[in-house]
């Protein structure tokens, strides 16, 4: 199984601002999404955690997020809005420090909006 190398909480990449996807970038970006998700097993087999992987901590900086929790999802150019005021914390676990939880704050509610890998809008 071939997996991209995970940047550690501190490397000045992980700070950098992230630039959207181009349709025209999907073909060139398939192999690097799909090395993401096996990057993503790899880790969950190693540490028993993790279900999610963003670009910028395998050093691409782009906005690309993605998902294995009921099935794998690529969400490419997401938007988060409707935040709700509704919050709840949560202890939780980052692919970037490994064998390390934190509290963490989250909405209760809000909507995502993203390209799929066909370019289809999702929400």
């Amino acid at each position: 199984m071939a997996v991209k190398d995970i940047l550690l909480l501190g490397n000045p990449k992980l700070y950098e601002k992230s630039v959207p996807v181009k349709k025209e970038d999907l073909n060139e970006l398939q192999p690097i999404i799909l090395l993401m998700f096996e990057t993503i097993i790899y880790f969950k087999n190693k540490y028993s955690v993790g279900r999610a992987i963003a670009a910028p901590q395998i050093g691409l900086q782009k906005r690309i997020i993605c998902l294995n929790i009921d099935e794998p999802t690529a969400m490419i150019n997401p938007v988060l809005a409707n935040l709700s005021d509704n919050m709840f914390e949560v202890w939780d676990n980052c692919m970037s420090f490994p064998n390390l939880l934190v509290k963490v704050m989250r909405h209760k509610k809000f909507t995502i909006t993203y390209f799929d890998f066909c370019w289809e809008k999702q929400t």
